[in-house]
């Protein structure tokens, strides 16, 4: 019997080249994890930096040699073709930015000195007591550590920064590669998992409102859970329909069946509630807000971009490849989720007073219009999706990382928009750069949000969606109206007699300044995006 067996069982092939971009980040994320066990503490910060962004730039590269292959790896678990290369491109260029807020340390200069604050509170002042220095990360110093506790203060006043974030983030960053390339529900699955785990500790890792991040952590994994068991869920119904769990064969037996297909559209649903919650698209919305307020900035910066990148990728992959031939079926439900997502998001946007939270419902507004696209159905979708995925990832990474400039007494992040009137006069470059921000995610002209956003609805109409567009043109006016309630509030208000200072640490300035001048070529010179995302609308089975 086992000669049997042996004989007709033979190991399976694996493609490492055309697996190397997921691999090397992989790798990377190891060798964090060893440095983390034997380097000593003084070495591990320049080792993880230099493993880290290693491994992103080595990845990156991997993918722009691979470009032009169309093929299968992992007996046809992962698709290798542009849409997947291109998609993880966008990725790694915002996983890189991202990563490089991450690693921002220093001394902020002008917060030496501070009152003592009572021993029953945690805060910069009590951590400094006694002469201790201000740092400018985001990490708190000693994540096992009860916040507030004697423990914590001391770590802190040691100086003691959090190192473990960088392999985290790499393991995150790996699965966020797999993602959009996974071929099969499995795949999928276990990419979905291994991209959320790493996020749901680093979102509960913030150095300042520890109790407030911690919440935020614990919402994002009990929901999260709650989406997996959905995901899980809908993938048994499937294989159940079609007896494989590969996109191809789905695909060749919906196309096959002329008889009841109830269950596979469950299933297809199942599936959906799990990537829809990932995207942020109403009504699994409810973590958004609450999540990107209480999690570090630079992980909030990274999870709104690349998380957001790599979902609509795998649910663009599993409605073009595994279900194309149910399309009349899904695409209603779709544009009702589309519709939804967009007046939601930009009607709860209005009614904020807090500019993470303001950010946070823009990303569900932008949630909604990507659904436009996909709604759609044809190649200008495919095509225009992905430009808008690059484009809003990059400018959202910016957005964030100003976020982080503007500063209280105590050197928490000032995000209340009162803090934020008067910014033009105080530091009129950093309002400048927000305000393009701004204008980007509204959509005007010479931005790439405006070609982004002209994009996805001429794809919208042209595939019969048009009155999804008309919603997305009244959405984006109120969305609009929001974002230039902050710029009004930048420029043409006094600023507040206990005003917040300007920070300026010199990566995450690089980091700002690198996105706002990529959300402005891309507004005036989006030929070679575009034509890039046009050659990638072809799905390899």
């Amino acid at each position: 019997m086992n000669q049997v067996l042996a004989a007709t069982v033979s190991a399976p092939s694996i493609e490492y080249s055309e697996l190397s971009p997921m691999l090397i980040v992989f790798a990377a994320a190891v060798a964090g994890v060893i440095v983390e066990a034997f380097a000593p503490r003084s070495w591990r910060y320049w080792l993880q930096l230099v493993l880290a962004f290693a491994g992103l730039g080595v990845a990156l590269g991997a993918v722009i040699g691979l470009a032009g292959t169309s093929t299968t790896a992992v007996v046809g678990a992962v698709a290798v073709d542009n849409a997947a290369l291109f998609l993880q491109g966008a990725i790694l260029v915002v996983s890189i930015l991202g990563l490089l807020l991450v690693a921002e340390r220093g001394i902020d200069p002008l917060l030496r000195r501070v009152r003592r604050e009572g021993p029953g509170t945690w805060s910069r002042a009590a951590a400094q007591a006694a002469g201790a220095t201000v740092p400018v990360d985001a990490f708190t110093p000693q994540a096992a550590a009860v916040p507030g506790s004697s423990d914590e203060i001391a770590a802190a006043r040691a100086g003691i920064t959090t190192t473990e974030v960088f392999p985290l983030a790499l393991f995150a960053v790996g699965g966020l590669l797999l993602f959009p390339a996974a071929n099969d529900l499995l795949t999928m699955f276990v990419a979905l998992e291994v991209l959320s785990l790493p996020l749901y500790l680093l979102c509960g890792l913030a150095r300042r409102r520890r109790l407030l991040s911690q919440e935020a952590a614990l919402k994002y994994f009990l929901l999260g859970a709650f989406s997996s068991a959905f995901f899980l869920y809908g993938m048994a119904l499937l294989y159940g329909y079609a007896g494989t769990v590969n996109f191809a064969g789905i695909a060749d037996v919906a196309a096959r069946d002329t008889g009841s297909q109830t269950l596979a559209l469950l299933g297809v649903a199942m599936l959906a509630v799990g990537l829809l919650f990932k995207i942020g698209a109403v009504p699994f919305q409810s973590w958004v807000p609450d999540v990107y307020e209480g999690a570090p900035t630079p992980v909030t910066a990274l999870m709104a971009a690349a998380t957001k990148i790599a979902a609509v990728g795998a649910l663009l992959r599993l409605l073009q490849v595994a279900v194309p031939g149910l399309r009349d079926d899904w695409r209603p439900i779709l544009a009702a989720i589309s519709l939804a997502t967009m007046l939601i998001g930009a009607i709860m946007a209005v009614t904020q007073t807090d500019m993470k939270r303001i950010l946070a419902y823009s990303s569900v507004a932008h949630a909604g219009f990507l659904l436009t696209a996909l709604v759609a159905a044809n190649s200008a979708g495919t095509s225009s999706v992905l430009f808008y995925l690059a484009a809003y990832g990059i400018t959202t990474v910016g957005a964030f990382a100003a976020v982080t400039l503007v500063r209280d007494a105590d050197g928490d992040e000032a995000t209340a928009l009162s803090a934020w009137a008067g910014l033009g006069r105080r530091s009129p470059w950093l309002a400048t750069i927000v305000a393009l921000f701004l204008l980007s995610m509204a959509g005007i002209p010479l931005t790439s949000g405006f070609v982004s956003k002209f994009a996805v609805f001429s794809a919208a109409a042209t595939g019969g969606a048009t009155a999804l567009v008309i919603v997305g043109v009244i959405a984006s006016a109120i969305a609009a109206f929001f974002y230039i309630r902050v710029i009004v509030l930048m420029f043409f208000t006094d600023p507040p007699a206990d005003a917040p200072r300007i920070v300026t640490p010199p990566v995450t300035t690089a980091v700002i300044t690198v996105s706002a001048a990529a959300t402005f070529v891309l507004g005036i010179l989006p030929q070679p995006l575009l034509d890039m995302a046009d050659r990638a609308t072809v799905f390899v089975r």
